[in-house]
């Protein structure tokens, strides 16, 4: 019976190794062995008593740790940069990296605002990789005093790299006339490459300032920039249910 047993590459992301699809690709390469022996097919399944090796060290099955942090400008969200820039991690307590968590997504160097941090790969993939439309809201601080055809084609989509935008929620906070510029808030439900900036910028209204207020419906919570905090039970099973 297979009933307790789950997918290699399911096993390894949860364990924090990477996302699932990057699993699928160590498992392709070799890279993985179970009860001693290399596995390379995908389907492989196994269980809790199964020994499984990654790069020649047996794996760890970690406690699942789910944190957000308000990541502040000037930090890149990865793992590691070979030209010693300020990195997200850099602000995480080194007890806590132990338990090799890494970012859900990207968020761009110049932009701020709510990143969760986990070890549980399959919840990453969930976010991220599958075909899920998860939604993301940015406070944007523009240039120019935003019109109303402007709004409209923010909510209706616009074409950025070849492709339309899928239909976005926009309301406008503030309008400051004095320094001509506008505070608005736009939700997605995509995650394409600095896409809200170029969203604005199609409709003639570049980005002075991004923040991140909500992912998947997880918000600052009071956060200072910076700063962090595990997720309540509630809040990961919600990220599950989506």
């Amino acid at each position: 019976m297979d009933d307790n047993k789950e997918r290699l590459q399911k096993v390894l992301a949860s364990c924090g190794i990477a996302s699932r699809r990057k699993c699928e690709e160590l498992i392709s390469e070799g890279r993985v062995k179970v009860n001693g022996k290399i596995v390379t097919e995908l389907g492989t399944k196994v269980s809790k008593n199964d020994v499984i090796e990654f790069d020649g060290k047996e794996l760890e099955r970690l406690e699942k740790l789910y944190y957000v942090i308000n990541k502040p400008t000037g930090y890149l969200t990865s793992m590691s940069d070979p030209y010693n820039r300020r990195i997200i991690m850099d602000l995480i307590d080194p007890e806590i990296k132990k338990s090799r968590i890494f970012p859900v997504g990207r968020l761009d160097y110049d932009t701020s605002g709510v990143l969760l941090l986990t070890n549980d790969g399959e919840l990453s993939y969930r976010l991220t990789r599958s075909n899920k439309e998860i939604s993301k809201e940015y406070q944007v601080r523009i240039d120019g005093i935003i019109t109303q055809e402007a709004i409209v084609n923010l909510m209706k989509g616009v074409m950025i790299d070849g492709v339309m935008t899928k239909r976005a929620k926009v309301d406008v906070i503030s309008l400051d006339r004095k320094n001509q510029s506008s505070l608005i808030t736009i939700e997605i439900t995509e995650g394409r490459n600095r896409q809200v900036r170029k969203m604005c910028e199609a409709v003639g209204f570049p980005v002075k300032k991004l923040k991140r207020i909500s992912f998947a419906g997880i918000t600052l919570d009071g956060l200072s920039i910076g700063d962090y905090r595990p997720l309540k039970p509630h809040e990961v099973k919600k990220l599950y249910s989506l």
